[in-house]
Order: structure tokens, then C-alpha cells, then sequence
């Protein structure tokens, strides 16, 4: 199927909207890479919450299942600012994978500390394009958005600080 005949929005699909055809594309492609960048990090982090070991199993076991259970709630949330500015949003497993921007961990053991460091950093990464979404938004005056998007990033921080606590080696301020 060519470019063209995908991004083409049926007639029934069609959100009546205020916006510019040109600033609805640009915020839906920016949402669509974080929305796909939530499905690999929320797979990401189930993965590691499945085959976390060690001394402190249990804290981590259940901090990444929160983790990624908030990370899941954003994804109906950021599909549907798409939908309701007039875009389009994912439709497949083969469309997160093309835009997703986080890296895959497929190793057969990660040791508990680099489980959490790598899940750190992937946070970083997802505030950081957060960040730059919102710049689109206030550039072209799509406040609901951007309100949005504050919110996730403050939830994205709060993961990124306490990967970082429980990544910390003892007794050392030293990540």
C-alpha cells in the first residue's frame, strides 16, 4: 500500500477540527512515535519485571509492574489527542516497531542493576521527546495537548528518579 493510500483519512474517520491540516500532521507524527515508544518501553519493562532476580526481587518485581501499568495508561490517551485533533493514529505491530525510537533488550539474563539503569535511561530518553512534542504544541497553540503531555512528563520523571534510587550502588551517591 503506498504512503499516500495509508495517511489518507477515510471520510468516516474525518474529526472536525479548528487546526491546521499542516499542525495536525505534525502533532500526530510526533504523538505516534511516543505512542510507540509507550508500547516498547511498557513491553520492555514487563520483560524486565518478569525476569528480575536477585536480593531485592521482590521490590523491583512490583515497582516495574507499576511501572509499566502506567506507562500502558498512556497509550489509549495518546492515541485518542490524535484522533480527537483529526489524525491518525497506529494500527499494528509493525507500525510501533517502525517508529518506536526505544531499543529492544532481547539478551537472555540482564543483571538486575542494568535492567534498571536501561529502563532509566529509556524514561530520560521518552521525558526528553515529550519535551520537544510540547514545543510543537506551543508552537502551533494546541493546548490540550501540551496539558497532556505535562502530565506525562511528570509521570515519566517520577519513573526516571526512582530507577534511578534503586539503581544506586550502597552507601554512594554514585548511579
Amino acid at each position: 500500500m503506498s504512503k499516500a493510500k495509508q495517511d489518507k483519512i477515510s471520510p468516516d474517520l474525518d474529526t472536525p477540527t479548528d487546526m491546521p491540516k499542516e499542525a495536525v500532521e505534525k502533532i500526530s507524527a510526533a504523538l505516534n512515535t511516543l505512542l510507540a515508544d509507550a508500547f516498547a518501553l511498557y513491553l520492555k519493562t514487563k520483560n524486565f519485571h518478569w525476569h528480575i532476580s536477585g536480593r531485592h526481587f521482590h521490590d523491583y518485581h512490583v515497582m516495574l509492574d507499576e511501572q509499566s501499568d502506567a506507562i500502558f495508561a498512556t497509550t489509549d490517551q495518546l492515541a485518542e489527542r490524535v484522533r480527537k485533533l483529526g489524525g491518525i493514529t497506529l494500527r499494528s505491530i509493525g507500525q510501533v516497531s517502525r517508529l518506536q525510537t526505544i531499543k529492544d533488550n532481547n539478551d537472555d539474563y540482564v543483571p538486575p542493576r542494568e535492567m534498571l539503569r536501561e529502563l532509566m535511561e529509556d524514561n530520560k530518553h521518552i521525558a526528553a521527546a515529550m519535551r520537544k512534542a510540547h514545543q510543537l504544541c506551543d508552537e502551533n497553540e494546541d493546548s490540550g495537548t501540551a496539558g497532556l503531555l505535562e502530565t506525562f512528563i511528570d509521570e515519566t520523571e517520577r519513573r526516571t528518579w526512582f530507577l534511578f534510587e534503586a539503581s544506586r550502588q550502597e552507601g554512594s551517591n554514585a548511579a
